[in-house]
């Protein structure tokens, strides 16, 4: 199993408290599409991207999201790559109730980054869970792989998993330079890795950071929803009194 960590940028940033194999039919929880030889984007260590949990409403922005991933960006998010019918098949198949997924969403409300924190159907291994991650082109060398690892992380502990894997394309460095960082034992077969890290209990401070980091990431999506409803309004005047002008000299 597989997973990993978030947050946002642009205009509204806060600054705040702090892959699995797959068939042609289904596709895997587990991956990264984080590239492995883009330069870091510098960015203050204080300053955090929002990172919010998302809901049955953006399933079709998740979708959007990740068809907007290059065949070689989906074959390091799912294992091989992915065509669009196939990423229908997976993101139909997203269990909101039962699972967790984070995204990053910028001044456009475009999802940037999102990440699958999925738990076992099995209710005798429902102490596991498994992480993936994928972040558009434009917005990689920015740290919101290991943000989004990291939130995945805390909210696992939150909800009593002890045991995260991550399964790993071995070529994809970035991620599991991450999950080493974290701590994790990263076992490799050939092409394939497989990190396993084991969580510690959560605390209070555990259970209200995620609190605060939550509320946070949902005020500034609130915000940047509607600077968007103002700009497209005043886009629509602003073309409405061109075409009055317009008319008015051509009569």
């Amino acid at each position: 199993m597989s997973r990993e960590n978030p947050y946002i940028e642009d205009m509204y940033d806060l600054p705040t408290v702090h892959q699995d194999r797959m068939t042609e039919q289904t596709l895997p929880v587990g991956g990264s599409s984080l590239e492995t030889d883009l330069p870091p984007v510098k960015h203050s260590p204080d300053v955090i991207v929002p990172i919010r949990s998302l809901g049955e409403n953006h399933r079709s922005r998740i979708a959007v999201h990740l068809k907007a991933l290059d065949a070689h960006d989906r074959y390091f998010r799912f294992g091989f790559a992915a065509n669009d019918a196939q990423i229908d098949r997976y993101v139909a198949g997203l269990n909101f109730e039962r699972d967790e997924i984070f995204g990053i969403y910028n001044r456009r409300l475009q999802l940037i980054a999102t990440a699958h924190l999925a738990y076992a159907d099995d209710e005798r291994v429902n102490a596991c869970a498994e992480f993936g991650v994928s972040v558009l082109a434009h917005a990689r060398g920015r740290g919101f792989g290991k943000r989004l690892f990291e939130r995945a992380m805390m909210h696992a502990r939150n909800q009593g998993v002890r045991m995260l894997f991550l399964h790993v394309l071995s070529e994809n460095k970035v991620m599991l330079a991450i999950a080493r960082q974290a701590g994790a034992t990263v076992e490799r077969d050939g092409s394939e890795s497989e990190a396993h890290l084991v969580l510690p209990a959560s605390t209070l401070n555990t259970q209200v950071t995620e609190l605060v980091e939550e509320q946070l990431a949902q005020v500034n999506y609130r915000i940047k929803l509607q600077a968007k409803l103002f700009c497209d309004v005043l886009a629509r005047m602003q073309t409405s009194w061109r075409g009055m002008g317009s008319d008015h000299v051509s009569s």
